[in-house]
C-alpha cells in the first residue's frame, strides 16, 4: 500500500467517529458516528426551518452502566447503552431560542429513533449564534461542487472463499442493504471472519459485515435482518455483528 493510500485510509477511519450501538445489547449492531450524524443533520435541515445545526457529537449517556453485547463488538466500538446527543445550533430571532431548541430537539429525537434505531435518552443543545431571516434565493445556476471533499470509504473487495461469497450474497439480498463497504479491517474488506472462544471455551466463528443502508429503511431493522440472513447462510451458524457505515 502506498503512503498516500495509507494516509487516505487513516483519514477515513478517523472521520468515522465513534462506533455507536444500534438498538440494544441483543441486536449486535453498530453504526458509525459519521453516518448517524449525517442522518440527524438531514432531518434537522428538513424538519427545523430557521435552525442551523453546528457541531454534533453522540456518546454514551452513562458509560458506567452498560450491558455486554450478545456478540463480539467491532474494534473500539461503544458498548450498548443509552446515548446522549450534544449539539450546537444557530437560529433566527423570529422565535425565542428555547422554542427553536425544543423544535430541534424533537426533530433529532424522532430521527434517531425512527430512522436509525439509536437509544437516545438525552439531547443537550447549545445556542451559539443568531441567523438572519432567510431570503428567497435568486434563480441562478447551481455552483459546481468544490474539488476534494470528505474522504470516501474504500470500495469493498470481492470476498475470498465460498463462505465470504455466501455472506455477501445473503447480506445483499436483505431489503434496505445498498452495498457492502470496507472501513475497519484493512482496505476494502467488508466481510470479516474470525474465531472467538464460546461460552464453553470452544472456538466459534464470528462474522462482522460492514454495509450501507437505504435511508427509507430503519437502520436497526436492516441490521437485524442481515444478522439472521448471514447466520442462516452458513452451516455452522456463526455469531454475526453488523456495522452500518453509511445511510444513503
Amino acid at each position: 500500500m502506498t503512503v498516500d493510500r495509507w494516509t487516505q485510509l487513516v483519514r477515513h477511519q478517523v472521520g468515522l467517529g465513534r462506533l455507536l450501538p444500534l438498538g440494544g445489547p441483543r441486536d449486535g449492531a453498530w453504526i458509525t458516528e459519521e453516518a448517524a450524524g449525517a442522518v440527524l443533520r438531514r432531518a434537522a435541515a428538513d424538519g427545523a426551518p430557521g435552525v442551523r445545526l453546528g457541531a454534533l457529537r453522540i456518546a454514551l449517556a452513562d458509560p458506567r452502566d452498560v450491558p455486554e453485547p450478545v456478540v463480539p463488538a467491532p474494534p473500539s466500538a461503544l458498548p450498548p447503552g443509552p446515548l446522549r446527543v450534544t449539539a450546537d445550533f444557530a437560529a433566527t430571532a423570529v422565535e425565542p431560542l428555547p422554542t427553536a431548541a425544543s423544535r430541534l430537539r424533537l426533530v433529532l429525537a424522532e430521527a434517531a429513533t425512527e430512522r436509525l434505531g439509536l437509544a437516545v435518552t438525552e439531547i443537550d443543545l447549545r445556542a451559539t449564534d443568531l441567523l438572519e431571516p432567510e431570503l428567497p434565493e435568486p434563480d441562478l445556476l447551481e455552483p459546481a461542487a468544490p474539488a476534494g471533499g470528505a474522504p470516501q470509504p474504500p470500495p469493498a473487495r470481492e470476498p475470498v472463499g465460498t463462505d465470504g461469497a455466501a455472506v455477501t450474497e445473503a447480506a445483499l439480498a436483505v431489503p434496505g442493504v445498498l452495498r457492502l463497504t470496507g472501513s475497519l479491517g484493512g482496505p476494502g474488506r467488508a466481510v470479516h471472519i474470525e474465531e472467538h472462544a464460546g461460552a464453553a471455551a470452544l472456538p466459534r466463528r464470528h462474522i462482522r459485515v460492514e454495509l450501507a443502508t437505504d435511508a427509507t429503511h430503519r437502520a436497526v431493522d436492516v441490521a437485524r435482518q442481515v444478522r439472521a440472513a448471514v447466520r442462516d447462510a452458513l452451516p455452522d451458524h456463526p455469531t454475526v455483528a453488523v456495522l452500518v457505515t453509511a445511510v444513503d
